[in-house]
């Protein structure tokens, strides 16, 4: 083998090591999966209208990446939670929940890809009447690497409790998965491009002028 396959290996073997991290192998969930992240769900007091929703959306697993899309409006005015006192802003109390998510996301290779803030006014709207329908202050996408890490994440031990600061920190929110047709930002075409414009500029500087 020689010195310039080596060098060509390097960036294939990064990309390689990256892409099998990012990516969830493991296919749709499983029974067995749905059943007991469910039940798990349960125990954390879920609502039953809305733990039959997360059983209809989990089971509907295609196994592959998605994004979540949340629009919010936080709170001027939150109430007290444990660990601060009675003036804490509310952007305080989202980073305490975030603290815990940021961790468990990025071990699962889950992250946000965008944020981004409001401009006071709602262009199009129809069939959402109210207030409510307006007064986003920002919106923000997070990448999930599967459905299965989603699971992952909402079922872990301090979920419940951290979210309580999160629902605190705001007035309203929305927040919905949707599954990407066109996805031009996903990290692995985006590294694939980097490593091959990087390694093409050493080969040409060194290899192809010897």
């Amino acid at each position: 083998m020689t010195s310039r396959q080596v060098f060509w290996g390097v960036p294939v073997f990064i990309w390689l090591l990256f892409t099998f991290w990012y990516t969830d192998f493991g296919g749709p969930l499983s029974e067995a999966e749905v059943a007991e992240g469910i039940t798990l769900l349960a125990a954390d007091n879920y609502d039953a209208e809305r733990l039959a929703e997360i059983e209809a959306f989990l089971r509907r697993d295609t196994g592959r990446q998605f994004l979540m899309v949340n629009n919010i409006d936080m709170n001027e005015t939150p109430p007290e939670m444990p660990g601060f006192g009675p003036d804490a802003k509310a952007s305080a109390l989202m980073d305490h929940y975030m603290e815990h998510m940021y961790k468990e996301l990025l071990k699962r290779a889950c992250h946000p890809i965008f944020f981004g803030t409001g401009l006071g006014i709602v262009v199009d709207l129809e069939g959402v009447d109210g207030p409510a329908a307006s007064g986003w202050d920002s919106a923000a996408l997070f990448r999930y690497r599967s459905r299965r890490s989603l699971l992952e994440v909402i079922t872990h031990p301090q979920m419940q409790e951290r979210h309580a600061y999160k629902l605190a920190a705001l007035t309203k929110t929305i927040a919905y998965p949707v599954e990407p047709r066109l996805y031009v930002s996903d990290l692995r075409f985006i590294l694939f491009l980097v490593l091959g414009l990087v390694a093409a500029f050493i080969d040409n500087l060194f290899f192809r002028r010897r």
